[in-house]
């Protein structure tokens, strides 16, 4: 008997994205729900070959129900990931809700597996943040062999990263701009067509964006509390996938070429790398991809043990939705859950 899969939040940009993997890499289900808020009830949606119609959240019994993929947004999950846990399902959380409560795991698969076996305590597994995850994918195995001591990373994130309307407000100001019309802003501070804005997420007190915020939290939750990390996050004009300019430093020795050689071989991580015109990634190739793409790795003279590197991921894939439905399988793979017994139709 296969799972029941529920896909909370199935009509945004990663819930889709969440049924089209599901579908892509036969996830073991036996039925997919998908479920969003009552105004979209009967919206439809695609799941592989399949055509889904949304149900209403507030209406569904979660009674039978083995996994809830949940990508409705920060209020949504807090109110709804306990009462759905409660019932029986595990939840595997795409919001900043959870991520950092001690009794939630933060799972990025390739990186700490291991943790997962802590969702007990609550029913629930948080997602990392997009620019998070790819990250320390990147991070992880060189972590391993030279011990890092510091990150210093400035990101270059879509707008998918603000989800539906930052892709609307970007296609929509592209066109008035070769029209000769002057943009309308709403979903951004300040124009985002051929513009970059330094400024994801509300400000703290101490001058950093809260998108800054989670990148420290969340890589020493996942990593390692002893890493020391700064961050400048910047909104780009590009539509999926984010980017990522990495500066690290090791407590031991490591050329580029070992990184290279390390990474080339580490679980989730493709090199490409030529050292010419056009032999790296940009988001243009990483987009509909599920790998995180390491470039430019160089040693950085300036620091002892430093090397740095250029990183790109789609945001909507590995950022969000492939790294829920990894947490899922890691799940069934280690035998941490089991099919419940349906009710009758």
């Amino acid at each position: 008997m296969g799972y029941k899969v529920a896909v909370v939040g199935a009509t945004g940009n990663v819930g889709r994205e969440m049924l089209g993997i599901l579908a892509e890499r036969s996830f073991p289900a036996d039925e997919v729900v998908a479920l969003a808020s009552r105004r979209s009830m009967g919206v439809e949606v695609s799941y592989g070959d399949k055509t889904l119609k949304c149900k209403a959240l507030e209406h569904f019994d979660f009674s039978d129900t083995d996994i809830c993929l949940m990508s409705a947004g920060g209020t949504v999950s807090k109110e709804w990931s306990p009462k759905i846990a409660a019932q029986g399902a595990v939840v595997i959380d795409n919001s900043s809700a959870w991520r950092y409560d001690s009794d939630v795991p933060l799972i990025v698969p390739e990186v700490n597996a291991d943790a997962v076996k802590d969702f007990r305590k609550r029913g629930i597994i948080a997602n990392p943040n997009c620019s998070t995850a790819q990250l320390v994918v990147a991070l992880k195995p060189l972590h391993d062999k030279a011990k890092i001591t510091r990150v210093v990373v400035a990101t270059y994130q879509s707008v998918s990263g603000a989800g539906k309307d930052g892709m609307d407000e970007l296609d929509r100001q592209t066109k008035s701009i070769y029209t000769l019309q002057e943009p309308e802003m709403k979903k951004f501070p300040k124009r985002i067509a051929f513009n970059l804005i330094p400024h994801i997420d509300v400000f703290m007190e101490d001058g950093y964006t809260k998108e800054e915020w989670k990148m420290v939290a969340e890589t020493k939750k996942i990593l390692d509390p002893k890493i020391k990390l700064t961050a400048t996050c910047v909104r780009v004009p590009v539509f999926v996938s984010h980017s990522e300019a990495v500066n690290v430093e090791f407590e031991n020795p490591i050329s580029p070429d070992e990184a290279m050689e390390i990474l080339r071989r580490a679980p989730g991580c493709i090199v490409i790398d030529k050292r010419e015109p056009g032999g790296y990634i940009t988001p243009i190739e990483a987009t509909g991809e599920d790998a995180t793409y390491i470039s430019r790795i160089r040693e950085d003279a300036t620091v002892e043990n430093g090397l740095s590197m250029w990183v790109v991921s789609d945001n909507l894939r590995k950022g969000a939705a492939l790294n829920a439905i990894q947490i899922a399988e890691v799940l069934i793979n280690r035998k941490l859950i089991e099919p419940r017994a349906r009710k009758a139709a």
